[in-house]
């Protein structure tokens, strides 16, 4: 979205700078005088300097753990008594990618002629999602921003280290695979060839499975790999397509937590995020019936998805809301009758930490057993595909040394 500077008088008459984020001058001018600024001056943002920063801040993205670093000390500068105004402005100064001090500034802007900061917020959803932007309106209403601030800051950290130890469990398969691709692409297209070259010098014929290798290493070596690219990534293309619509992510959510082996670890997760999330909002002072809404938009999965909403429906008509979680097969019936007991005695919160912390401890024992046998796995197929290779290598040299023997 583009950026605008604008130079404007404020509603108490001081003339006021900053910048805004809007489609055009005209909605960034329609923006401004919805906050009771009355811009004199608004100019796109188009210098060469900007441009070059704002390229380089493409692959320089705000990573998760600044936006926690930034809400950690947000909530320890206005635990020390320092204004919200003051605060964002420090923590700008601070900001080394171009994008976040950006947004800072003009969210700073904006809280300063009278705004909200949950409104200044919710403009810049690439780095305050829902789940932030509800909590830091709870802070705000309550006048507990800080504490609120503090437990976005530690519900972020603990997401992501559930986030961390997956992605540290698939590094090691990743890089196996990876190495096996390239022993495998050079041996294709490199060494089979010319020894097949070779032999049909010799006037020998070449064994069937070293000439299929062969005519492997001929596509990935000639146009056909286009083609095969092409078509990879046509089907890719579709597919996604597919699951962007509520259909297709109801089918692939469904599909996989039918797997075998990953679907129970991915049901876990998604019942753990739901549970640690409903937790912290309840935790932080949002209805029952906003926090369901809340939670639903951030779920991952559209059954459980589809199970919050009716849950949602069911606490607005005054009902309960374990009977659509248990009829959703993602959560168990057990962990439904815990969210019902809880529920009824008034201690949903408190047994919905239990929950996510015990189906978060389940979890790390999963992904340990599943790496350990994912990667032994591999290396069986690995060895098996690069064995084939190596033996169609062989084979014709040894069927020459016993015609020249």
């Amino acid at each position: 979205m583009p950026r605008y500077h604008y130079i404007a008088i404020a509603a108490d008459g001081r003339k006021v700078k900053g910048a805004v984020a809007a489609e055009t001058p005209y909605a960034a001018r329609k923006q401004l005088r919805s906050r009771s600024i009355h811009p004199t001056s608004v100019t796109e943002a188009s210098s060469r300097a900007e441009s070059r920063a704002t390229l380089f801040s493409i692959f320089a993205r705000t990573s998760k753990t600044q936006i926690i670093e930034f809400t950690k000390q947000m909530a320890t500068l206005l635990d020390s008594g320092i204004k919200l105004t003051e605060a964002l402005s420090v923590l700008a100064l601070q900001v080394s990618e171009v994008r976040f001090k950006n947004a800072l500034t003009d969210i700073r802007d904006r809280v300063i002629t009278g705004e909200s900061f949950t409104d200044a917020l919710k403009d810049y959803s690439d780095y305050f999602d829902v789940i932030y932007v509800s909590m830091v309106r709870v802070g705000e209403v309550t006048g507990t921003l800080e504490k609120s601030l503090s437990t976005i800051a530690n519900f972020m950290e603990k997401r992501q280290r559930v986030e961390s130890k997956v992605m540290t469990a698939m590094i090691y398969p990743i890089i196996l695979i990876l190495f096996c691709l390239a022993a495998i692409l050079i041996l294709t297209t490199k060494v089979i060839p010319t020894i097949g070259e070779q032999i049909e010098r010799a006037g020998q014929d070449l064994p069937w499975i070293t000439s299929q290798l062969m005519n492997v290493g001929y596509v990935l070596t000639s146009w056909w790999l286009l083609v095969v690219i092409g078509t990879v990534f046509g089907i890719v293309w579709g597919i996604k397509r597919f699951f962007r619509t509520s259909r297709g992510s109801y089918l692939r959510d469904r599909f996989i937590l039918a797997l075998p082996l990953f679907g129970p670890l991915v049901k876990q997760r998604v019942v753990a995020r739901f549970a640690s999330t409903l937790s912290t909002l309840l935790g932080s002072g949002l209805a029952m019936a906003e926090s369901l809404r809340v939670v639903s938009e951030v779920t991952g999965n559209s059954l459980m998805k589809r199970a919050i909403q009716q849950s949602r429906e069911r606490i607005l008509a005054g009902a309960d809301i374990a009977t659509p979680l248990r009829d959703s097969g993602v959560i168990d019936p057990a962990i439904a009758h815990m969210v019902a007991v809880g529920e009824k005695s008034g201690e949903l919160e408190k047994m919905l930490k239990n929950i996510s912390n015990n189906l978060e401890a389940s979890t790390d024992v999963v992904i340990e057993r599943l790496s350990a046998a994912i990667e032994p796995l591999i290396i069986i197929v690995m060895a098996v595909i690069i064995g084939v290779i190596a033996y169609a290598t062989i084979l014709p040299i040894l069927k020459i040394s016993a015609v020249e023997f």
